[in-house]
């Protein structure tokens, strides 16, 4: 009896969190959109939680996919926490998963060598303790044996970087040759680098953002201000972990940072037609009415590129997350349909670009 009990429990949180979780976007057709942070810490390495922790601000974000990447050479609590197994962060997460829910979590692990090369997640592993090696190419190139997606770390951080710029050394040239990383973080936790945005569209690195979290989330990102973690979204054919990780390695990704959505063209520009919808409301004399929806968690500022002027804004137009703008055009005779350029200004395809979207409207 006590068993079933314990059993309906778990039935009925699996239940509410399902029902609580978060929608970020409105999916184009045949793509799943996968919300992930795949750089985080807790107390088996330099982290000030326990992996439990970790579960339940995930599920709380309503992602859909986590890794904990402890360093590998930085135990700041070995004196106090005996860990002779390094895949102990994440067999203790994976444990704590109820049978179907949408929260995923694989195994990954942070390669903390000195610049050069600096710090690299490998997500993906399968055991974590042969990466351990002063060398950290020989650490690379095992993580790559085991199938690891595998991504450069703040490589913009002033620990490392004292002007904040984001640029190979000979070391990253010779590692990319050799194909042993994938990834660049454009953002991590409150900073975002056009530099290795560059990087990332330069040499076919996917465009990566992550938390990197090692305190509580909700303190380090205040949701009473609206703020939230960097949430890296990975356009999958489905919810698998095989097509999820394809989708890394073939660089569908996107990134949520501050107000800003920030990833290549081809990714983005698909996610935020599919999340802006504009109809029209009929015509008063010949200025007509359009209703701007925006079905995404993202607010959009959208700078209206064409010849029409409008009879109650200018042409910079703010179309709320969730919400939607009336907005009154003179097209200075009744026409029954119109073509529509906006320039998305929080959206960003590449340094100093954004993304351009073209609408046809009926009316």
């Amino acid at each position: 009896m006590k068993h079933i009990s314990i059993l309906f429990l778990l039935h009925i949180a699996l239940v509410n969190y399902s029902q609580t979780r978060k929608v970020f976007f409105s999916s184009p057709s045949d793509t799943y959109i996968i919300s992930s942070d795949l750089h985080i810490h807790t107390v088996f390495s330099d982290g000030e939680v326990w992996p439990s922790i970790r579960i339940k601000e995930a599920r709380r974000d309503s992602l859909d996919l986590i890794s904990m990447t402890e360093h590998l050479e930085y135990l700041p609590y070995k004196n106090d926490i005996i860990i002779t197994d390094r895949n102990r962060s994440f067999n203790i997460s994976k444990a704590l998963l109820i049978k179907d829910e949408l929260l995923m979590i694989v195994n990954g692990s942070e390669i903390t060598k000195p610049m050069p090369p600096g710090h690299f997640n490998a997500i993906f592993v399968k055991d974590v303790n042969p990466l351990l090696n002063s060398n950290g190419e020989k650490s690379m190139i095992e993580a790559n044996k085991q199938g690891a997606f595998v991504f450069w770390n703040h490589p913009n951080w002033v620990a490392n970087r004292d002007d904040g710029i984001a640029r190979l050394d000979k070391m990253h040239e010779r590692l990319l040759e050799k194909k042993l990383f994938h990834g660049i973080e454009v953002v991590n936790a409150n900073t975002y680098s056009e530099e290795a945005l560059a990087l990332a569209l330069e040499n076919n690195l996917t465009i990566m953002g992550t938390s990197d979290i090692h305190g509580l989330i909700d303190w380090y990102f205040d949701k009473e201000k609206k703020q939230h973690r960097p949430v890296t979204f990975i356009l999958s054919k489905n919810r698998t972990i095989k097509s999820i990780r394809d989708a890394l390695f073939n660089q569908k990704t996107f990134v949520w940072h501050r107000d800003m959505l920030i990833g290549k063209e081809e990714n983005i520009s698909p996610v935020v037609s599919e999340n802006l919808k504009i109809s029209s409301l009929g015509y008063y004399k010949k200025i007509v009415t359009i209703k701007i929806r925006n079905e995404s968690v993202v607010p959009f500022k959208l700078k209206y590129l064409g010849d029409y002027t409008f009879h109650s804004y200018s042409s910079i137009l703010e179309i709320p997350a969730r919400g939607e703008l009336l907005v009154t055009i003179k097209t200075k005779e009744i026409l029954s349909s119109i073509e529509m350029s906006f320039e998305v200004l929080n959206v960003i395809t590449a340094p100093n670009k954004n993304l351009i979207i073209k609408k046809n409207i009926s009316l």
